[in-house]
């Protein structure tokens, strides 16, 4: 071997020694999640912005199938395998793995001042003290409608709820569109949709949750009756068969143009922009009467936590650091049209209707599906319970007050509001 032959050697092993140096200082942080869906948002736009401005850590986006993910993460927690950040679906199955110690407390976490308290709710212990992760987004609650439709029949879109009365009549005697898109048949979407959608202007959002929960007020008061004998109301203009109609039916219905208005999730924003051919616009549950607060359900959809057994839990804390600020509200809100950031830094989004929805931020008061904090944690389920009620009373097989006295009667049998 020659002289220069072996200092060649020597380099290029000196080299490679010091890029292995380099490469052993590089942490990479492994995300779980169920939004497999997600996948090229975190590849193309997420991690990318992250890793510009933190070089030395790297991160891997490793989603699991919806249906399989509650299964497959605590099979990899109970086993010391999961990834260093953990999806959190809101309230009892996060709240779960934080108390079998498995998701940090980050209550301390700089950035999580970005936050209000209906923000981290879903993520907070009972007693308020612990959040155990970081908000992500949100799905609002409010009515998509046709604009030619309503341009078409010189409909003003309706705030009141006589004025959104007086729309499905016009549109029902006009005989060119289902008034409204909806079907009972999956259950769900009356609860979701429906119950949820309208109640908290009748409950008055966090106050009448609070009070249920507390024990203060029944599922019997007028508060929560009332919007059951609202929706009693809805069954004249859901268009024949209604009963037997599926989600994907009433989606199709209105996409295809045949429906007037779609009581709806923020999260077909994205999926409704590829497939109407129409132009779309969205107005809030309309209030009981003119001037009353308005209250819209902004629904803790998502959020981000730490795995306590980490061993890079300095690094994944940098992350969510990250998750916290107003960039990352940017560009998952953006990216996602309809999954609204939770961060207290209002997020200009490009999209018209996801704009539209979020805008009602600014004048009405959020609040959570009344449901799904407490009081779905014992037999009878009092969210499933709530999809039964809601479909019975706008088949009309079930009146309204008979509903709520079963829903009531449902929750006392275990539940014991804490004195």
């Amino acid at each position: 071997m020659t002289r220069n032959t072996m200092k060649g050697l020597l380099l290029a092993s000196s080299i490679l020694g010091s890029a292995g140096l380099a490469e052993a200082q590089d942490v990479t942080l492994t995300i779980e999640s169920w939004r497999n869906d997600d996948l090229a948002i975190w590849q193309e736009k997420l991690i990318p912005a992250f890793e510009a401005k933190n070089p030395g850590i790297k991160v891997v986006f490793s989603p699991s199938a919806p249906t399989e993910y509650n299964a497959a993460l605590n099979a990899k927690l109970d086993a010391g395998s999961a990834g260093d950040l953990i999806t959190c679906r809101p309230f009892d199955a996060s709240l779960e793995l934080y108390n079998k110690k498995h998701l940090a407390d980050l209550s301390g976490l700089a950035g999580m001042e970005n936050f209000s308290d209906v923000a981290k709710s879903a993520w907070t212990t009972d007693d308020g003290k612990t959040t155990f992760c970081v908000p992500m987004a949100s799905v609002i609650h409010g009515f998509i409608y046709n604009k030619d439709a309503f341009d078409q029949l010189k409909l003003a879109v309706p705030t009141t709820e006589e004025e959104f009365f007086a729309v499905l009549d016009k549109i029902k005697a006009d005989g060119n569109y289902i008034p409204m898109a909806m079907g009972t048949k999956d259950l769900w979407e009356a609860a979701t949709m429906g119950y949820q959608n309208i109640g908290p202007n009748y409950w008055k959002g966090e106050e009448g949750r609070l009070a249920l929960i507390k024990g203060e007020q029944k599922l019997t008061d007028d508060a929560w009756v009332e919007p059951y004998r609202v929706l009693a109301k809805w069954k004249d203009y859901l268009g024949d068969g209604f009963e037997a109609q599926t989600y994907p039916d009433s989606q199709n219905l209105f996409t295809l143009g045949r429906a007037a208005i779609y009581p709806a999730g923020s999260w077909e924003i994205a999926g409704f922009n590829t497939q109407a051919q129409f132009k779309m616009g969205a107005f809030p549950p309309p209030v009981k009467k003119a001037g009353d607060t308005c209250y819209i359900s902004d629904h803790n959809d998502i959020g981000i936590g730490l795995n306590a057994k980490s061993p890079n839990a300095e690094a994944a804390k940098t992350f969510l650091t990250w998750v916290a600020s107003p960039e990352f509200a940017e560009i998952y809100a953006n990216a996602l049209p309809g999954f609204f950031s939770l961060n207290s830094t209002a997020v200009k989004m490009t999209d018209p209707l996801a704009q539209e929805f979020v805008s009602w931020r600014e004048k009405c008061k959020s609040t959570i599906r009344s449901t799904y904090q407490i009081l779905s944690r014992g037999t009878p389920n009092l969210e499933n319970e709530t999809w039964v009620a809601s479909a019975n009373v706008i088949n009309g097989t079930e009146k309204p007050e008979d509903a709520a006295k079963k829903l009531q009667e449902g929750l006392d049998s275990w539940y014991k509001p804490a004195k």
